[in-house]
């Protein structure tokens, strides 16, 4: 069996690749390790469970639940929650372990189980491993009073909103904020949030049916709510992807802020708070020189890591970093979370409109993206990208061009064999022409 767990959790088509004979022995496999690693001992177990509004997530659930409370562990079932949402009342709740069911931005057939440590924690790859191990492996099985019991926790995302209204200080009346809730988890919860903090809400694609997630709106699809801020003269527009926990801005005009935008801002709040742990930013080398070149003027300092939050986190955890993202509107903030939060994140950038008394528009242009084109380049030997002397003295050579004003970035696949080439530079046109000449030069070297 090949390994099951990708970057984040478990992922598939729903009932193809992610049946419900599979999810039961996840959960199960999952009671065992972090049962064992939590309460198990002494005590029943306990852990939540959650999912988006997609209609496979009805059958998944009852499948999780079954698995979960047939190896002796308490359920507390919270229906329709945003990932972050979760993480913050397992923690809350103080349960041994929460599962997530969603795809996250993916689209409406596909489907997702992501598992969740004691505190809300994502799940390092030893503890991923090990619940792989477990999987189908004999077990004695609970009876009688030792199976696990069931409920539903009304509460819970009245006590999530609540957290969400708390992190700031800030309050939202006088501000007009439109927001695409994806037809996803954050369909309750935004809206919610934002007006317990005295916003006038406007809430798109909040009718979620069961199939209509992600479908042409969120953060994927960012022009309904881009049209609708202009038209409805908002202030600022947020877009949430499916499980909510991400989020892209919009300003008054119309114009998309991204998340490396939405990090400088937020770094610059902290930083002026006292908040921003050492200095320090964490994104992906993926992020726009515009952003390091904002943070450098600032006096900050950007770590970069591997494309995917995962690794992100990984990076702040390592350093005791506070604040870090990616360009998709990732963004984790852990002085109030252990995951990226869509809804925290736009409630931040929110509250700083307030206190500066400045539009997005304004607060964004701290930002200056510089021209970043990407060209993929197909069918090469991808292994030797890094050690071809002919392809890295290109790059050598591309980059001193470049200087300062420039960035080239070169990166393998990790599942196809292709080569991606990254330029950014003063101009689009110098960007292409940079971009075109390294890529061919990888056609030419790499040749399989």
């Amino acid at each position: 069996m090949g390994r099951i767990f990708g970057t984040d959790g478990v992922r598939g088509l729903a009932n193809r690749d992610l049946t419900a004979e599979l999810a039961v022995d996840l959960s199960v496999a999952a009671a065992h390790v972090l049962g064992e690693a939590g309460a198990f001992a002494d005590q029943r177990p306990t852990a939540v469970v959650a999912r988006d509004p997609r209609a496979s997530g009805e059958f998944l659930e009852a499948a999780v639940v079954a698995g979960l409370a047939s190896a002796g562990v308490d359920v507390h079932r919270l229906g329709v929650v945003p990932t972050p949402g979760t993480a913050y009342l397992t923690a809350l709740l103080a349960a041994d372990m929460g599962v997530m069911i969603s795809a996250s931005h993916n689209p409406m057939p596909d489907n997702g189980i992501k598992f969740l440590a004691r505190g809300g924690q994502k799940l390092a790859d030893e503890i991923e491993e090990a619940i792989e191990r477990r999987l189908a492996e004999p077990w004695d099985r609970p009876t009688g009073a030792h199976v696990g019991r069931v409920g539903d926790s009304h509460a819970g995302l009245g006590a999530y909103v609540k957290h969400l209204a708390g992190s700031v200080e800030e309050r939202l009346e006088g501000l007009k904020v439109v927001l695409d809730c994806a037809n996803g988890a954050a369909v309750e919860a935004a809206p919610e949030a934002f007006r317990t903090l005295g916003a006038e809400v406007v809430a798109i694609h909040a009718e979620p049916d069961g199939l209509n997630i992600n479908e042409g709106c969120g953060s994927t699809h960012p022009e309904d709510l881009q049209r609708a801020v202009v038209e409805l003269g908002a202030d600022v527009g947020f877009a949430f992807d499916g499980d909510a926990d991400r989020c892209l801005a919009v300003d008054a005009q119309g114009n998309l802020v991204d998340g490396d935008q939405i990090l400088a801002i937020l770094a610059l709040r902290a930083q002026r708070d006292g908040r921003l742990a050492h200095d320090t930013v964490v994104a992906t080398v993926m992020s726009n020189l515009g952003l390091s070149l904002a943070l450098d003027a600032a006096g900050l300092t950007l770590v970069r890591t591997s494309v995917g939050d995962r690794y992100v986190l990984e990076a702040m955890r390592a350093g005791g970093f506070t604040l870090g993202g990616e360009q998709s509107g990732h963004v984790i903030m852990s002085d109030f979370a252990t995951t990226g939060d869509g809804t925290l994140t736009a409630v931040h950038l929110a509250a700083e409109m307030v206190v500066s008394g400045r539009p997005m528009s304004d607060l964004a242009a701290v930002v200056t993206r510089l021209p970043q084109v990407l060209v993929n380049v197909a069918d090469v030997d991808k292994s030797r990208a890094a050690t071809d002397p002919v392809l890295q003295g290109e790059i050598a050579a591309a980059t001193a061009k470049l200087g300062d004003t420039g960035r080239v970035l070169l990166r393998p696949s990790g599942t196809e064999p292709v080569v991606r080439v990254m330029v950014e530079a003063p101009t689009e046109s110098e960007a292409n022409e940079v971009a075109d000449h390294l890529a061919d030069v990888v056609r030419t070297t790499l040749a399989l």
